[in-house]
């Protein structure tokens, strides 16, 4: 009777295979880079034949075949309401920074965004439709409660993850995080790591568990009952059931680490190949015989926010070059431009690092940025701010292939300083191009591997074979601590008895060495 249900299964995945799942990706929290990754992965499965519906915040100029977007407009309005454009400048700091910034995504965020993106009209009307999905494909960042979409829609649940492994991932597959070397995303730490780092990171990892288990989960279940009631698995037995989790990561950009087979590095998803460049910036670069510095904080940074003092320092810093710069600034009327700078409020970053006469990228850190820069061979100065970047940029530059520059250092020495450090030193160059040899060296591309996963979990039935014993156990019982402390227990009973075995034998010899006539002496 198994065989015939296996056979069965197996059947229908061929006929879901031949004519194409259907797959919807969900990006509820409305964070842009998080978005340029999940549409990677919808591109990458809609070009691979299969019928892919899209949330997102963010709507596409030009969708390609088989991809449909259902567009939350408004949300990011809504979510900002009253509270004004932030200035992520001002969330720079150390580890108390990464503290509250933890707290942040563990409490404003999810709770805003995800009740908004859930009440969403566009999405209400999918749940309210008859469509049927077999994949779920979610990003694992903050959103636990969509994990209940896979349930509504009767669907294999993947999660990817646009900043790497983290607690968030880690526990859905079951899969090691040992803080001895493997330091927490919000902190600096590689996996070279002093005792004070080693014990800041235990801590602060620590904390993050203690706050996700016992505070942050039982808010995203009760998102979770009240969006699912019907849902067939409970919350806790949803977060055990994930098939994959993909990872933008790669052992050559972070440190090898203990994987489970279901979670699986596909770092640089969203790098693609060069395409032509806008005519402006490809006459630009082509006439640039000493080369370019481009610079580009990102999608949530922007370089018009820069304090004065700071934009200042970079423009006469940038002046003083005899290489071209292309700054990525959102404010087209930026005054006192030296003549080697072009502005551009947009900038194709992947076909840009891409050009032979890009000699050096100064980024946020980022992990999109700091992954296609090194894909293409070029050095960085990193100016890390928040987040993950001050890790990114830290791995980067004991990897010799990066500069940092703090920011609260800028002026315009230490920026010509750090501009002029890693142009003149070809061991930065030598050693981005020794990683970008690595990086692409790969049996399978990125997006080759997304593809052969994501129908290899078709194939069989959500792949229950790749899911690892641990996540059947306990907090208790996955760390042995039930073994420690029978092991203590024994140890402390058998040492015990060998205290009282050896005062009932010293007494013994005791009384033996002292006999009757003893006594009667004294008396």
């Amino acid at each position: 009777m198994a065989g015939r249900v296996a056979l069965g299964l197996l059947f229908i995945s061929i006929i879901v295979l031949a004519e194409g799942a259907r797959i919807l990706t969900i990006m509820p929290l409305g964070g842009k880079s998080h978005d340029i990754i999940g549409t990677a992965f919808a591109k990458v499965l809609a070009g691979a034949g299969h019928d892919v519906t899209v949330i997102t915040a963010y709507a596409s100029k030009k969708l390609p075949k088989n991809y449909r977007e259902i567009v939350l407009t408004g949300l990011l309005e809504k979510a900002m309401e009253g509270q004004g454009a932030p200035n992520f400048f001002e969330m720079r700091g150390g580890i108390i920074a990464s503290f509250f910034m933890l707290v942040m995504m563990y409490g404003m965020m999810p709770g805003r965004m995800s009740e908004l993106a859930m009440e969403h009209p566009n999405v209400v009307s999918l749940l309210k439709s008859d469509e049927k999905f077999d994949v779920v494909l979610l990003e694992s960042f903050v959103a636990e409660q969509f994990y209940g979409l896979a349930q509504h829609f009767d669907a294999h649940l993947i999660t990817f993850s646009a900043v790497g492994n983290s607690l968030w991932t880690n526990g859905l597959v079951g899969c090691p995080h040992p803080t001895s070397h493997l330091g927490h995303f919000l902190l600096s730490y590689t996996d070279r790591m002093t005792f004070w780092e080693r014990f800041v990171n235990t801590a602060f990892t620590g904390f993050d568990r203690i706050y996700y288990n016992w505070f942050y989960l039982p808010t995203q279940k009760k998102y979770y009952d009240l969006a699912f009631p019907n849902a067939k698995q409970s919350f806790e037995q949803q977060m055990k059931n994930v098939s994959l989790v993909f990872l933008n990561q790669h052992f050559t950009l972070s440190s090898p680490r203990p994987y489970p087979p279901n979670m699986i590095e596909v770092g640089g998803i969203q790098i693609d190949d060069p395409k032509p460049l806008p005519k402006d910036l490809q006459t630009y670069l082509d006439e640039a015989t000493e080369g370019v510095v481009y610079f580009c904080m990102g999608s949530n940074l922007k370089s018009k926010d820069l304090p004065a003092v700071k934009r200042d320092a970079f423009l006469r810093a940038f002046g003083k070059l005899k290489q071209r710069v292309l700054w990525k600034f959102e404010d087209e009327n930026l005054s006192n431009k030296p003549g080697n700078l072009k502005i551009s409020p947009w900038v194709p970053q992947n076909d840009l690092l891409a050009h032979p006469n890009v000699k050096l990228f100064i980024t946020h850190g980022g992990n999109l940025g700091t992954t296609e820069s090194l894909y293409h061979g070029k050095p960085m100065v990193g100016i890390p701010i928040f987040g993950d970047q001050m890790l990114n940029i830290e791995k980067s530059v004991r990897a010799g292939y990066a500069l940092r520059l703090d920011f609260d250092d800028i002026s315009e020495d230490t920026v010509g300083r750090a501009i002029n450090t890693v142009l003149n030193d070809p061991s930065y160059a030598r050693n981005a191009k020794l990683v970008s040899d690595r990086l692409r060296d790969q049996p399978m591309t990125p997006r080759q591997t997304v593809v052969y996963w994501v129908e290899y979990v078709l194939r069989h039935g959500g792949a229950p074979q790749l899911r690892s014993p641990a996540m059947e156990l306990s907090y208790l019982q996955y760390n042995s601590i039930d073994v420690y402390a029978v092991m203590l227990l024994l140890l402390v009973v058998i040492v015990a008895t060998n205290v009282i075995i050896v005062k009932k034998l010293y007494r013994k010899v005791l009384r033996r060495s002292c006999p009757a006539g003893g006594k009667e002496k004294k008396a």
